[in-house]
């Protein structure tokens, strides 16, 4: 994946390599919010000066950094309600006027048969490529339906993340082919074109009740969030919240199928596949969308 790596660094713009010193600023943020870290602290910890980082993060995010701190922190997490309240109910204590309606990502989405499923991939061809993304480089797989995967990385670890894609589908046939993945990475990173009008295509590979899952997943609005049970409920098998964090896990199409949005029974934001730390830099982008 070397070859890879390489057309990557040549792509990064410095909006793209924010996420690098964004992403250490939030492991900070999340280790220590309980004493509130400073501007001061968070600059020293990724060798910016104060207003550098203010700056960077702010343009990154949307938000401050101080700003994210209070509204991403699990404190602020777990006082969740049951019935979906805003995730980012912070947002009235840091002086906005409140979220309001937000324009969510809007996805049309089909599902292959469950025999496509069993065959594990034979006979589909899908087209994948990598793209710097606001939370790392962005590995995108396509078919001729419409988008089938999307997993995060950070550079250097190509490997690993085209393994554990592509391993989903064993008997498939991988194309790198950027030229085709490239669209579905300019739309889905950009707010501005999450039209009604023009929906993104989705197409869902798993077993139908992993399906169901990402299913209820898309309807819950950005800066919402469900607990496993609740989703369980949805999809009317309501004892099966541990099965529904199974099929969290395995989201093939991370982001735009919000799994980030699903947290545990306390409303805690539990573990995410792509890593802890990234899910709460999801979070706090999407806060930023919603302060816009």
């Amino acid at each position: 994946m070397n070859a890879h790596t390489a057309v990557l660094q040549k792509d990064i713009t410095p909006q793209g390599a924010d996420y690098e010193i964004v992403r250490r600023a939030i492991e900070k943020i999340s280790l220590d919010y309980r004493t509130q870290p400073s501007l001061e602290d968070l600059a020293a910890e990724v060798g910016e000066t104060p207003l550098g980082l203010q700056k960077l993060f702010t343009r990154w995010a949307g938000l401050s950094p101080k700003a994210f701190l209070q509204a991403v922190t699990l404190d602020h997490a777990r006082r969740l309600l049951d019935e979906g309240l805003p995730l980012l109910d912070a947002s009235y204590e840091v002086g906005m006027s409140g979220p309001g309606r937000l324009h969510d990502l809007f996805v049309t989405h089909e599902a292959m048969s469950p025999g496509d499923y069993k065959t594990r991939g034979a006979g589909l061809t899908i087209r994948y490529g990598w793209h710097i993304s606001p939370f790392g480089v962005a590995l995108i797989m396509v078919t001729d339906r419409g988008l089938a995967g999307l997993s995060f990385n950070d550079a250097g670890h190509e490997k690993e993340a085209f393994a554990d894609m592509s391993g989903r589908w064993p008997n498939a046939d991988f194309v790198e082919d950027m030229a085709a993945t490239a669209p579905y990475a300019a739309r889905i990173f950009d707010p501005a074109r999450w039209r009604e009008d023009e929906p993104l295509r989705v197409v869902l590979i798993g077993t139908d009740f992993q399906v169901s899952v990402w299913e209820a997943l898309l309807k819950i609005p950005m800066n919402r969030a469900r607990t496993y049970s609740q989703i369980a409920g949805e999809i009317g098998r309501p004892k099966a919240s541990r099965a529904v964090g199974a099929a969290i896990g395995a989201n093939p199409v991370s982001f735009v199928v919000p799994c980030h949005r699903a947290l545990g029974k306390s409303g805690a934001l539990t573990g995410y596949h792509w890593g802890l730390t990234r899910k709460r830099a999801i979070l706090g982008w999407e806060a930023g969308q919603t302060a816009a």
